[in-house]
């Protein structure tokens, strides 16, 4: 794990939960963030953020499941949204016993995010407040892939992660593909180091794919008729209702998960603040670090509601 600790001073821990074993990273003192990150990352993502909140809260970012240096287990039905769901539940009930809490503050990514906010839905009572960087709400984006061309399009990478070939094609020339879609084409030696570090943990790819495969999302079958992997068109299904307040970033030049997203979102999320970064990519907790950072404080320092 050398690659992965050039951040400022992290300690490297192991929880058991829900039947996994979940490495984490954690920083500061005071009231609980748990960062989730998306693929194909892991909690390095969060390094900024861990360094700006850990100077006035506990900030913790785990790997999920399948990732990094966390439990990967094999059956793919170990992916599933509830498990995913009972992992997060179940480490920050952990973590609240050693912060003395009872809520927390949850900030969360791409799959991260789809994860957070089913979690907010369920465990509204556990959450201070919710803030999303560029994931989809799964009733919009369930609409979106059946509405939107634009975004049945953009979502066809999906299939390909869906598919068997997966693991060999992102593999490629030393991760070639995944450094360039992640990290840019001029990244740090220290960021492709800890990156290739972590995709090349035993089974990693797989786990990361596996949230793909278990949910079976992707375009519906006339967006992708050349397609080998069968997919089904997302059926509708009842809305999933946010009540924490929440706090949306979106990069608006994401070229997988569009600007549609955002939609009719406040109908499913009451206490919604949307904040658009116009230049930013998907990746905007690294690129963007100190605009994420500063509309996610002048969030907590809004009055809860």
């Amino acid at each position: 794990m050398f690659a992965q600790s050039n951040t400022p001073p992290l300690s490297h821990e192991y929880a058991e939960v829900n039947g996994q074993r979940l490495h984490y990273a954690q920083a500061g003192r005071g009231p609980l963030m748990i960062f989730l990150h998306g693929f194909p990352e892991f909690w390095y993502e969060w390094k900024n953020q861990l360094a700006e909140f850990s100077r006035d809260h506990t900030a913790v970012a785990p790997d999920l499941r399948g990732y990094n240096l966390s439990s990967k287990p094999a059956e793919l039905s170990a992916y599933a949204m509830p498990n995913l769901v009972a992992d997060v539940h179940a480490l920050a009930t952990e973590l609240l016993k050693s912060t003395g809490g009872s809520t927390f503050t949850l900030v969360a990514h791409d799959w991260g995010g789809v994860v957070a906010w089913v979690y907010a839905a369920q465990h509204p009572e556990m959450l201070d407040k919710l803030v999303i960087l560029n994931a989809p709400h799964p009733t919009i984006f369930g609409r979106e892939l059946r509405q939107n061309p634009a975004q049945q399009k953009a979502s066809e990478y999906m299939l390909m992660f869906r598919s068997q070939e997966a693991e060999a094609l992102l593999a490629e020339n030393q991760y070639d593909w995944l450094k360039r879609a992640v990290l840019g084409s001029n990244p740090s030696k220290a960021d492709e180091d800890a990156y290739v570090e972590a995709w090349s943990q035993p089974g990693a790819l797989t786990g990361g794919l596996n949230y793909y495969r278990a949910s079976g999302v992707g375009p519906p079958p006339s967006a992708a008729a050349t397609s080998t992997t069968t997919t089904t068109a997302p059926p509708a299904i009842p809305p999933i209702v946010v009540r924490v307040p929440t706090l949306v970033i979106w990069g608006e030049k994401d070229t997988a998960l569009l600007t549609g997203n955002l939609n009719g979102l406040e109908e499913v999320v009451p206490k919604l603040t949307v904040k658009r970064i116009p230049d930013g990519t998907h990746w905007i907790a690294r690129e963007k670090a100190a605009d994420v950072n500063k509309l996610i404080r002048e969030f907590l320092a809004q009055p809860g509601s």
